[in-house]
């Protein structure tokens, strides 16, 4: 399972609560509050800005969740703005 592979990528215990919700009609995967949150479906700016409230360490998703390359920038800078700490990456 890919949420399981990138926490154990970041060295994240995989014994740590996770809970998942739909938010905007896609699946977003919260490991531990805001250790991790992950997003594999459709990752839209209305995502993003539901995900960023939580002030998340670490935010992954995979290019496929995104409709075009310039919206991987779009998103990392709106974590940016949002949530400044937050460590976003694609796979």
């Amino acid at each position: 399972d890919l949420l399981f592979q990138v926490m154990l990528d970041w060295g994240i215990e995989l014994s740590l609560p996770i809970e998942r919700k739909t938010i905007d009609g896609s699946e977003v995967y919260f490991v531990a509050g805001n250790t991790l949150v992950a997003c594999f479906d459709k990752f839209t700016m209305n995502v993003v800005d539901e995900i960023a409230k939580v002030k998340p360490l670490r935010v992954v998703s995979t290019e496929l969740a995104i409709m075009h390359d310039q919206d991987k920038t779009n998103i990392k800078e709106r974590f940016k703005q949002l949530s400044s700490d937050t460590e976003v990456r694609f796979l």
